[in-house]
């Protein structure tokens, strides 16, 4: 266990840090969270491997355990993220900071990677990151890109948006492709209307941040898509992270490079 990790969670269980994770704990993986019933958990475990870019598993807990055993033997899923989304027949009920008291005990959690993992590697490589240094939360938009369907799940492609110059891209795509479990190379360049985004100005989740007239914007698949899935799919109770409100894992970043 690392224990800048462990302060930082701990932040986040008693409510000192309630703000999106992006730059926290740089070098150490961030998850995507989903939590839903286990006679869902099958269907939606097909749909995570069937949709490997967007939802790439990195945990997958145990019937009502709250514990990643895998990834974070100390933290606690019910408390260790600032927000979290409740969902209740595919509409979002409340943003909540603590889900013990939702908690059942035949909850199956599912730690899917999150693209704020390959955000040390781009730093390193001098490629500027917009959201951290405006303080926002990253941009994310719906597409018209299906995911493939798994049991009752289906629905729409999310992606998350990193504008850079067109040379910066080229080697953000050849950094971020060495890292699959956290969603891989980007699956679109450029112009946003080809998959669907007409207002790159007002993005379905996250915040806009300034795009300059010498960048393209770069779209990787994003671990809000089963957000998107659960809006369309209707399960009767799911709770999500709030989008850009990640756990924190121990394990680090190189772990999930390939050569």
């Amino acid at each position: 266990m690392n224990e800048q990790v462990s302060e930082i969670r701990k932040m986040i269980r008693t409510g000192e840090w309630a703000k999106p994770t992006t730059g926290l704990a740089p070098g150490y993986t961030q998850a995507n969270l989903v939590i839903l019933p286990q006679k869902y958990a099958y269907d939606f475990l097909l749909f995570c491997i069937r949709n490997p870019k967007t939802c790439p598993l990195i945990e997958v807990t145990d019937v009502g355990s709250s514990i990643p055993q895998k990834t974070a033997p100390n933290g606690d899923i019910k408390t260790d993220l600032p927000k979290y989304r409740i969902y209740r027949d595919g509409e979002f009920v409340e943003e909540v900071t603590d889900i013990t008291s939702y908690w059942q005990d035949d909850f199956v959690s599912f730690l899917i990677g999150c693209s704020f993992t390959f955000e040390k590697p781009l730093l390193e490589n001098g490629i500027p990151i917009r959201y951290i240094e405006e303080g926002r939360n990253v941009s994310m938009y719906k597409t018209n890109i299906a995911c493939e369907a798994a049991g009752v799940f289906h629905g729409p492609v999310v992606v998350s948006m990193r504008p850079m110059k067109p040379a910066e891209a080229i080697r953000a795509t050849q950094i971020t492709s060495r890292f699959p479990s956290v969603h891989g190379a980007p699956i679109h360049i450029g112009d946003p209307n080809l998959i669907g985004i007409d207002d790159i100005d007002n993005p379905d989740f996250g915040d806009a941040v300034t795009i300059h007239e010498d960048e393209v914007p770069v779209f990787w698949g994003c671990g809000v898509t089963p957000q998107a899935a659960v809006m369309a799919s209707k399960p009767e109770l799911v709770i999500t992270h709030a989008p850009g409100h990640m756990f924190i894992t121990d394990v680090k970043d190189e772990e999930h490079a390939v050569i």
